[in-house]
Parts: C-alpha cells; structure tokens; sequence
C-alpha cells in the first residue's frame, strides 16, 4: 500500500494530465471508464509507457486529495459488476487493475492500465487514443495511429518490466536466479554485482537510469520464486486439473504452479507422472514402469504451451487436463504454423527470447524437433495419434491413453495415417501398409482394413502415391506436401 501512495504522489507532481494520466473526482460513467481504458492503454505504447493510470479522489486540476465516495470493484452497470462489464467490452488484451488506496483520510481509486499489447486495445471494437487530455477515436487521427501501431509491434513481451525500482538485493531475491547457473554449468558467483552481470546479459535483470534495477518478463515468468510477486503475470502460471472420469463433471485435484517455468518445471513433471497410471512390466529378469503415455511426449507438450502461448491474452494461461482416458493441454493463441505442416517446416514462436532461453536451459528441443518426439513417441507406444484442435484464441493438444484400433473415430484414425507418413518422410521413408499396420499393433490379417483406410486418407488428400504406376501390394505413399 505504501508503493501505492508513493506513486499517487507521484502523478500527483504533474502539472497537467498527460496522455497517460488522467484524474476523476467521482465520474464512474461505464462507457467513459471503458473509452478511457483503451486509450491510455494505446497512448502508454505510444509514448513507450509500462502504465497508464487514473485516479479518482484528486482534484483535475490542483491535483489535492478531496477523496472518492466509491469502488470501481463495488459498482455495478445493471446486474454484473461493473469491472466484469467492462472486460467483457474490452479486446483481450486489455490488462488493468483497480486499488482503493487510504491517503490523509481520504480513499483513492488508483486504475493501472497497462500498455498495449499485440494490437491496439479496442472498447466496443473502436480502439482509441489520448489527444492532449481528452479521448478521441484512434481512426481519426491517421498518423497518431500509425505511431501507436509502429510501437506496438516493436514492443516484445518477453522485454517489457514484470517488476520496477528494485534495488539489486531486492531483485535477486525475487529471483531463483541459483538454478540458472545449475543448468548452465556456469559456477555461480558469491558477489551480488557478478550475478547481477549474467542476469543483465540474459536480459532477465535490466538497470535502469537511475542505477535501480527491473525485473523484465522473461526473467519474472521464468524464474520467479513466487509468481504471486509479480501480479501482472501471476495468471500465467500453469494449472494442472485431474478429473475422476472421462469429462469436466468431477474434479480430483487442482494445482496452480507457483513458481517461474524453469524453476518449476522438473516439480510439474514429476506431479503429472504421479497422476497418470503405471504398470509394471516383467521383461525377462527386468522390471520396468510402463506409464500410459509417454513421458517424453507430455514433457514436450507442455513446454510446447509455455513457449509457444500468447501473452497479450490476458486472464488466462497454460492448463493441463487429465482425464482418465487422455490429457488436454491447452495454451492461450494459436500457432504461427499451419497444423498441417507441424512437423516438416521449421519452428516460429512469437517469444523468441523466451523460447531461445528455455532452449539453451534444456526444457525443449531445438531445431523444432519436438513434434517429432511427440508422434513417434506415441507411435511406439501404438497409442492413438496426438491431435491438435484450434479454437478462436487458444491451442489444445491432447495426448490419448491406449484404445484398440476399432474403437478410434474416424477422423482420428486418418490423422494417425497422415502424422504416420510425415514422420517417415522426413526420415527418408515411406509410408506402407505393413508400415501402418505396425503403427497401430495390427496382424497382417487387419491389411485390408489398413488399405481402406490409407484409400481414404488418399481421397482426402492427406497423403499421395510415391508412384501411381506401382503394383496395389507395393505402393509407398508420401503425405500430400512432398
């Protein structure tokens, strides 16, 4: 609360409102709060702002302290709070929080608008802008428009500040920056300056002009100690649900990660192994656990939903479903590459920083190998192929437990052909019957249900002869990109 007062005080030395300041007595108009949000949500990127903010209790133009009769989190439009109204009109990357702050006896409203993200925050799908002190349509100012859409999309998530004005002991603090050196094989120095120089050069620290020091969002997503520390990403923490059947009905166990990704990740998968089924199996004078899926295909996928999610979609982050017969891993956005292709064309991620130092720490494969390891991985197994589903801002990937090949849909069995015959692909092979048959954990007696199925696969161009002119019982095919 102190921070709070500090910062009102602040705000309150400005001589005048600014396009990333403005000051209410007790106007809680709904529709002007919710313009008034999307523009000095634009206006912070446009004049490179972490916050936009207002204030209701001060005085607009001497800047006193004369108190707010209300709270925005208390006021309603018609039945629905009024902070639920107003998320429901804004884009999804509207990113803002609401604090009742006690000064000389008096409550403040204190509303943190945090910079545009991705694009430019619309209220009623009309995005707008901050012209000196008043609110304007963005549309109608065509250069000012330009200028907030030109920083925007230089704008990286991963550079931007999770934590400000920290003195360095405060910062490394907040930071489990020991397993860093850990995975890196680097001795980690005993002298607070010395950590503070990798931390710097990984652009998980940056010090500021007044010799302080921030804590950016790649630091703070990835090292944190508690992500509680840093409310702006707190949602970004990973959930793991388990269910007792087959859907949504009956929750087990729900578990919210705490920690920053790389932190927590080797305590996430050994949480996820402990709740998945496993069997012993005697091979010889060897006991071994077989688990119902493979551990490295929910590794990869997992990491794949942190990497790979879109950060400007706020309120939400990276869920782990498991259900007793697959497990759901759902990420925020949707990805830069075509489905089809997951596995054959070279990685995108729109965090590459992120993605760049998960990498070097070893939490994923390079070169976007792990689509591979994901489909083979189940291949072995002979478990039903992973599916991807796209849905309007997020990703899911589901990873099945073992079925037999008569109870798999369809549309599941095709995919399976189809992911089948891209893995040998880019291996240098081709597709077969015996092939697939092998896939699925069929006897040569099933080779005419495989030929039906890889005659489907064909009329829905999933996958092609590697040459028509082959005899029926030698044909190799390809998938339809090769």
């Amino acid at each position: 609360m102190a921070n709070f007062q500090k910062l009102i005080n602040e705000l309150r030395k400005y001589p005048n409102e600014t396009q990333w300041i403005e000051f209410k007595h007790n106007n809680y108009t709904p529709n002007m709060i919710g313009q008034d949000i999307s523009a000095l949500a634009n206006s912070a990127a446009l004049y490179e702002k972490t916050c936009a903010y207002m204030l209701w209790g001060v005085d607009d133009t001497t800047h006193e302290i004369v108190g707010t009769e209300y709270n925005l989190q208390t006021l309603k439009k018609g039945n629905q709070e009024l902070e639920n109204w107003l998320r429901s009109l804004l884009s999804r990357n509207a990113d803002f929080e609401f604090h009742s702050v006690p000064m000389d006896d008096k409550i403040v409203g204190l509303l943190i608008i945090y910079r545009a993200t991705n694009q430019t925050v619309t209220f009623e799908k009309v995005d707008y802008v901050r012209v000196g002190s008043y609110t304007k349509r963005l549309n109608d100012y065509p250069v000012l428009q330009a200028q907030v859409w030109d920083r925007i999309r230089n704008s990286k998530f991963e550079e931007r500040y999770a934590r400000s004005d920290l003195e360095l002991s405060e910062a490394l603090r907040l930071l489990d920056y020991g397993i860093y050196f850990d995975i890196t094989g680097i001795p980690q120095p005993v002298e607070a300056d010395k950590i503070a120089h990798y931390m710097l050069e990984e652009m998980i620290l940056v010090r500021q002009d007044d010799g302080l020091y921030s804590i950016t969002n790649l630091g703070a997503i990835l090292f944190a100690k508690r992500f509680s520390d840093f409310p702006r990403i707190s949602r970004k923490a990973i959930r793991v649900v388990q269910y007792s059947g087959n859907n949504r009905l009956n929750m087990l166990k729900e578990d919210i990660g705490g920690k920053g990704y790389v932190v927590g990740f080797e305590g996430l998968m050994k949480y996820l192994q402990a709740l998945i089924p496993t069997e012993e199996v005697i091979s010889g004078a060897i006991r071994e656990q077989k688990t119902a899926y493979p551990i490295l295909a929910i590794r990869e996928a997992v990491a794949n939903a942190l990497i790979h999610q879109d950060f400007s979609i706020t309120g939400t982050g990276p869920v782990v479903e498991v259900f007793q017969n697959r497990i759901e891993i759902t990420n925020p956005g949707t990805p830069l590459v075509e489905v089809a292709r997951i596995i054959d064309n070279p990685p995108r991620s729109r965090n590459e920083k992120l993605a760049a130092l998960m990498r070097r720490l070893r939490m994923c494969e390079e070169l976007g190998t792990g689509w591979d390891k994901i489909t083979i991985s189940c291949e072995l197994q002979q478990l039903p192929a992973p599916r991807i589903q796209l849905f309007e801002d997020s990703t899911r990937v589901t990873l099945y437990s073992e079925m037999p090949f008569s109870s798999i849909s369809p549309e599941d069995k095709i995919w399976a052909c189809y992911l089948h015959a891209c893995i040998l692909q880019v291996q240098g092979e081709q597709l077969t019957n015996a092939s697939l048959r092998e896939r699925f954990g069929l006897k040569s007696s099933s080779a005419g249900s495989i030929s039906r199925l890889i005659k489907e696969a064909v009329n829905q161009n999933w996958i092609k002869p590697l040459d028509p002119t082959t005899a029926p019982r030698y044909m190799k095919y390809v998938p339809f990109w090769a």
